[in-house]
C-alpha cells in the first residue's frame, strides 16, 4: 500500500524544545518511518493513537516507543535531562491530535498560542480543527515549561 499521500514529518523548535510531529506508521511503512526518526536523532516515540505497528523493529534499533499519559510532566522530564533534544509525537495522520499537544507544550513555555497554532501551521498545513482551536484559546497555561536558556543544545530527537 502506498503512503496515502500523508504529509511528511515536520520539526519544530522553539527555545530549547524541539518537535517532530508525523504521521502513524504500519508495519509496511515501519522502515522508512525508523529512517526518519534515526535522520532527527530521535530515541523515543510517542503514540497518540491506537497501534498500528510492532514497535519492536524501533527498540531493536534503541528507540522506545511509549503511550502519553502524562505529557507536559514527560516533556519537562525530557528537556530538563537533554535540552535541545527532539521530541517527535505521532496521532493518524499528525494533523490534530499530535499538533495540539505540541501546542500546549508551547503554550505552557510561554508562546501565545495564536503564535504557537501559527509556527505549527506554517509547517504543518491543516493541522488543528476549529473544535480544537477553541479548545487551545481557551487553554490557560500553568507555565510548566518555563525553562532557563541552555547555552549547549544538543541535535538529538525523541520521538512522543
Amino acid at each position: 500500500m502506498a503512503n496515502m499521500n500523508r504529509p511528511a514529518p515536520v520539526e519544530l523548535c522553539h527555545k530549547n524544545m524541539r518537535f517532530l510531529i508525523t504521521h502513524n506508521p504500519t508495519n509496511s511503512t515501519l522502515h522508512s518511518f525508523i529512517e526518519d526518526l534515526k535522520r532527527y536523532g530521535a530515541t523515543t516515540v510517542v503514540r497518540v493513537c491506537d497501534v498500528t505497528y510492532d514497535k519492536a523493529p524501533l527498540e531493536k534499533d534503541g528507540i522506545s516507543v511509549v503511550l502519553v499519559d502524562d505529557w507536559l510532566s514527560l516533556l519537562k522530564k525530557k528537556f530538563q535531562e537533554d535540552p535541545g533534544c527532539c521530541v517527535a509525537v505521532h496521532c493518524v495522520a499528525g494533523l490534530g491530535r499530535a499538533p495540539v499537544l505540541v501546542a500546549l507544550a508551547l503554550i505552557e513555555s510561554g508562546m501565545q498560542y495564536e503564535d504557537a497554532i501559527q509556527l505549527i501551521r506554517q509547517k504543518r498545513r491543516g493541522a488543528i480543527n476549529s473544535k480544537q482551536l477553541t479548545y487551545l484559546e481557551k487553554y490557560r497555561s500553568k507555565h510548566r515549561l518555563r525553562f532557563k536558556d541552555s547555552h549547549t543544545q544538543k541535535n538529538k530527537c525523541c520521538i512522543m
